[in-house]
């Protein structure tokens, strides 16, 4: 089926893909949720289901690279196009990873971070977003042949991706200020578990703009 797919377009196997990784991502906000509210048999069941959600995309992910084309198509290059899911795959490890980080230990979001926290991950997600609705747009961008306005448009898009990434960048000092603060709450284990949580957090606001960056290279060769 995927095979079919390449026929008519390279970017509908990737946003099949996408799709896939975003089921793991919004699993992210019940995840913290079931945190906040201390409900730790549902932790557990949330992070069991994203590594379930994790493992599907990946499948995709090896279904696509199986049945790709030696002869990629005129329109993309198959080094941007493998880049791209890469990347793409990525960013569900990544909430696999967080997922599984969370559940090592018993979890408590502090009053003193929760709200930095929160905000934190929610514009880490905001910014995958953006560059989920990026790829719901290369069906469009080719059909306009990479030109005009539609080439304008996800070229702002892409800004938009390394903006959000920036403001999540200032939320994370904002976050790890607070964090310091509650450091005599916290065992150093813990302190240290929660810091490598927020850099994981981090990393999809990161990923999402390399995967921008890679539609806007893709642009600027056409």
């Amino acid at each position: 089926m995927l095979f079919n797919l390449f026929g008519r377009s390279p970017f509908q196997p990737l946003q099949k893909h996408m799709e896939k990784v975003a089921h793991c991502i919004h699993e992210l906000v019940a995840l913290f949720t079931a945190i906040k509210q201390g409900q730790e048999k549902q932790v557990q069941e949330i992070a069991d289901h994203i590594s379930s959600l994790e493992h599907a995309a990946d499948r995709t992910k090896d279904e696509i690279r199986n049945n790709i084309p030696s002869s990629l198509f005129l329109s993309l290059d198959r080094s941007s196009f493998l880049e791209m899911l890469s990347l793409q795959d990525t960013l569900a490890d990544k909430a696999e990873d967080i997922a599984v980080l969370v559940t090592l230990r018993p979890m408590k979001l502090l009053k003193t971070f929760e709200e930095p926290f929160l905000q934190f991950l929610q514009k880490n997600i905001d910014s995958f977003e953006m560059v989920r609705r990026i790829i719901q747009e290369l069906q469009d961008l080719q059909e306009s042949s990479f030109g005009g306005n539609e080439a304008k448009k996800v070229k702002a898009m892409v800004e938009a991706v390394a903006f959000k990434e920036h403001e999540a960048d200032l939320l994370q000092r904002e976050l790890l200020r607070a964090l310091f603060a509650s450091e005599r709450e916290l065992s150093y284990g813990l302190y240290i578990h929660w810091q490598k949580i927020f850099e994981v957090v981090g990393s999809l606001s990161n990923i999402s703009e390399k995967l921008a960056n890679c539609v806007r290279a893709t642009l600027d060769v056409k």
